[in-house]
């Protein structure tokens, strides 16, 4: 009986050669029925051309414009045929192995939604990014990442339910796709796949991390990890997340303890630093906030 077949859906913004890195390690796979799906958001410098050239088996999709990960990761879902999307950022290389145990997760555990493999720095002595996801605060928005920068001897290989999955590689199955929507366009960058791990999970599944299959993680190579465009969606997105995913007293007083709290608070560092660029931006994303848009809106497949 064939294996079901897994599409594997990246975004190229500016960095073929990285993006020519990650398709690289993809021809290692071990799993026999996969395609792969390369979504370029509008690259203004490089020529995505490179990709095809180097990756014929690869099916490229050139948006016309940049519409974020989100945007270009739904493209990717419209031109895809698997029964499983797996959603990989470009700047990752991956085991040759990382296939079989994602797709193993929802064969035998149908309650399961979406998956995340373990990550690891890429470059570091085994650095752990993600073995999991405790819990994102309520109050600031921010994530408690399991295993977060501790070297990785075996003490997460361990696989369980979690609260929530990392961007850089989550599977999703096509079916639950249709069921919960596509990915939320409205946060352009960042948030926006621990957004679809909760739309998915008010459905009815379950969040997953998978300890047997890892993926190396460059980490922010298309944004960078500096950049004021980082810190506008950060603080834009967080304040949207709580305000689409937080319910009654506890959404009041998150969005408060965010806006007279944890706002400040980085405020005043971008200060004392004289980061004027970034100190504008995190002001910049929470008036995003007063201009009058629907916080509340998702799409679905056709």
């Amino acid at each position: 009986m064939p294996k079901p077949l897994v599409s594997i859906i990246s975004i190229n913004y500016n960095q073929t050669q990285v993006t020519c890195a990650m398709l690289a390690s993809l021809r290692q796979l071990t799993y026999p029925n996969y395609e792969v799906i390369v979504v370029d958001n509008a690259s203004p410098t490089e020529d995505p051309g490179i990709i095809a050239e180097q990756f014929p088996e690869v099916q490229l999709i050139r948006s016309a414009e940049n519409l974020g990960f989100a945007g270009g990761n739904n493209l990717g879902i419209r031109a895809a045929k698997g029964d499983y999307c797996l959603f990989l950022n470009n700047d990752t290389e991956v085991v040759p192995q990382l296939l079989e145990p994602l797709v193993a997760v929802f064969e035998r555990e149908p309650k399961v939604g979406i998956v995340s493999p373990k990550i690891i720095f890429y470059g570091t002595a085994d650095l752990i990014q993600y073995a999991g996801c405790d819990r994102i605060s309520s109050w600031t928005g921010r994530t408690y990442v399991t295993g977060y920068l501790e070297p990785d001897k075996g003490q997460h290989n361990t696989s369980h339910l979690t609260t929530l999955i990392h961007g850089a590689a989550m599977m999703v199955p096509t079916r639950v796709i249709r069921e919960a929507g596509l990915m939320p366009e409205l946060y352009f960058l960042y948030y926006e796949e621990l957004d679809w791990c909760e739309m998915i999970k008010r459905m009815g599944y379950q969040s997953y991390y998978e300890a047997g299959s890892t993926v190396y993680h460059k980490e922010s190579v298309s944004v960078g990890q500096g950049s004021v465009l980082r810190t506008y969606y950060m603080y834009r997105n967080r304040l949207l997340f709580l305000r689409r995913n937080a319910t009654g007293l506890k959404k009041l007083i998150g969005i408060l303890f965010f806006l007279l709290v944890a706002a400040p608070k980085q405020s005043l560092l971008h200060l004392l630093r004289g980061e004027m660029g970034h100190l504008q931006k995190v002001w910049r994303g929470i008036a995003w906030h007063l201009e009058g848009h629907n916080v509340h809106q998702n799409q679905y497949l056709i």
